[in-house]
């Protein structure tokens, strides 16, 4: 028997039946992930639309973390995944595309179903608490997000363009940053409705703009103090390291690269160039994380280097409670995975 909750909301458990289905059921998998399934025992659990599926047994392998599998397969979207994230407690994950779902860390159950928006959503970002979740969308607006209710408290409008990232800070007042095609970055305080700083940008806004630089502001004098140029294409968006010293960024030209943004730096501020991911005409958003400990990174990619999804793995995130890697892709899944630990 596996739990389910009910549609009605997300307080009660009851149980269901669990249900087998054939090979032909499964659809969206690549021929290595069928080859696999055929020649190992796997475990499949259906949950309220998503399609659990344990992808691996764990005889004769040595497990880094408490997942039903060292590798499982969450189906249920019905278009393409944009962005997903671990909850900071890592007790549970968000995923979503144009729809909203989430799913519980562990046995991946799919607690709640969000909706409000009227395009794709482009990223959303968990609070530092966990208590509420940021999101951006094609529809021109923001959305702050109860958990526990999973109703939005807050609409924000103010971009007259695609909302493209989003994201809130890490310490003191509770603000979240946004960059949209309408060429502004705006700063928001997340207890009113309108902005509180717009910064013009000359180009639409990824998180930079798309001239291929870096710019870093001082927001009390709106000026900007520093112009990172070395890309030779369109950011789709940076990241900050865990002990806040330097930024991920990664570029449609197939480069990754770290950035010392300590103050006074004498040499170079590119420290680090990784290639090997691909965009494709598409050109998605692909998006990038740091491990807790700083120690490794990863990046989405449009090509399939390695088995699994069929399409551009467009978000990938690390748990902060075991080595576990969550990825997001254009083909309606995700793969939650466990990864040695260093």
């Amino acid at each position: 028997m596996s739990l389910k909750r009910p549609n009605s909301g997300i307080g009660g458990i009851v149980s269901v039946q669990e249900l087998e289905r054939t090979k032909s059921d499964l659809v969206g998998y690549t021929n290595r992930d069928k080859a696999l399934m055929e020649a190992q025992n796997h475990t499949i659990i259906p949950i309220l639309g998503i399609l659990v599926i344990v992808l691996f047994t764990s005889w004769g392998v040595r497990r880094m973390s408490n997942l039903m599998g060292p590798v499982m397969l969450l189906e249920g979207h019905q278009g393409e995944i944009y962005t997903t994230e671990f909850h900071p407690k890592c007790e549970m994950l968000l995923s979503s595309g144009f729809d909203l779902i989430w799913n519980v860390y562990g046995e991946g159950e799919n607690i709640m179903a969000m909706s409000g928006h009227t395009g794709a959503i482009l990223e959303a970002d968990f609070k530092t608490d966990g208590s509420q979740i940021f999101i951006c969308s094609t529809d021109k607006t923001l959305g702050i997000w109860d958990i526990v209710t999973g109703q939005r408290i807050r609409r924000l409008k103010a971009h007259s363009n695609f909302v493209n990232t989003v994201h809130g800070i890490r310490r003191g007042m509770q603000m979240l940053c946004s960059g949209a095609d309408d060429r502004t970055v705006r700063l928001w305080d997340s207890r009113k409705k309108l902005s509180t700083l717009t910064l013009e940008a000359s180009y639409q806004a990824t998180f930079n703009d798309i001239d291929n630089g870096i710019k870093a502001w001082d927001i009390r004098k709106q000026e900007v103090l520093h112009h990172l140029k070395d890309h030779t294409d369109t950011i789709t968006g940076i990241s900050l390291s865990p002990d806040g010293s330097y930024i991920l960024s990664n570029s449609m030209g197939n480069t990754l690269r770290i950035w010392d943004i300590r103050p006074y730096v004498l040499v170079e501020r590119c420290v680090e160039i990784f290639q090997g991911h691909q965009h494709i005409f598409k050109k998605n958003l692909l998006r990038y994380a740091w491990s807790p400990d700083g120690s490794k990174i990863s990046v989405g990619s449009a090509e399939r280097f390695l088995p699994g999804h069929s399409g551009s793995v467009n978000r990938v995130d690390f748990s902060s409670k075991e080595p576990l890697i969550l990825s997001s892709s254009s083909d309606k899944t995700l793969y939650l995975g466990e990864i040695e630990d260093s």
